[in-house]
């Protein structure tokens, strides 16, 4: 666990060229403190305690401005950056090295109970204010503008933009 934090902290410091050093990134940065608190929630309602996952996680929304539902699925150095007004949803699944700014939402497009939201593979990255709607797939190493949205799939190492979001590249 400790080793997974300070791989967090060391990948923030090195993301965002505001950041002083490690230890300010540790004690002042809320999107690394909701991708922790999910690390928690998420073994919480893994192991059946859904009742109490989804309470603590909105106990973080509270603290930290971000929502992240306890099913959803997060991999490693994933980081958000200011975090604000962060949105992703139940059937989320994110992958490595994942980077997103504040405002972004993963949102789901159906009521049913199936996968309906977004998948983000390795290497992505999502500008602020992004809404990904749907069961879809944003490729490995590929980008979402800010202010874009995104309800079809994109390809890997591919860089979409506007309304809807369209290829750049």
């Amino acid at each position: 666990m400790i080793g997974r934090i300070r791989e967090d902290a060391l990948t923030m410091c090195n993301r965002d060229p505001a950041a002083t050093g490690c230890l300010e990134v540790v004690l002042c940065y809320s999107g690394l403190h909701a991708v922790w608190a999910h690390r928690i929630n998420h073994r919480l309602w893994n192991l059946g305690f859904k009742l109490l996952a989804r309470v603590f996680s909105q106990f973080v929304r509270f603290l930290t401005g971000i929502e992240i539902h306890p099913g959803a699925s997060i991999g490693r150095r994933v980081t958000i950056d200011h975090g604000m007004g962060v949105v992703i949803g139940e059937t989320a699944e994110i992958g490595d090295d994942v980077h997103m700014y504040h405002g972004v939402t993963l949102g789901g497009d159906t009521n049913k109970p199936v996968k309906r939201h977004p998948t983000l593979e390795d290497g992505v990255q999502i500008g602020a204010n992004a809404t990904l709607l749907g069961d879809i797939t944003i490729g490995e190493n590929a980008a979402v503008g800010a202010g874009s949205v995104v309800t079809s799939d994109v390809s890997p190492e591919t860089t979409v933009v506007g309304v809807p979001a369209e290829p750049v590249n």
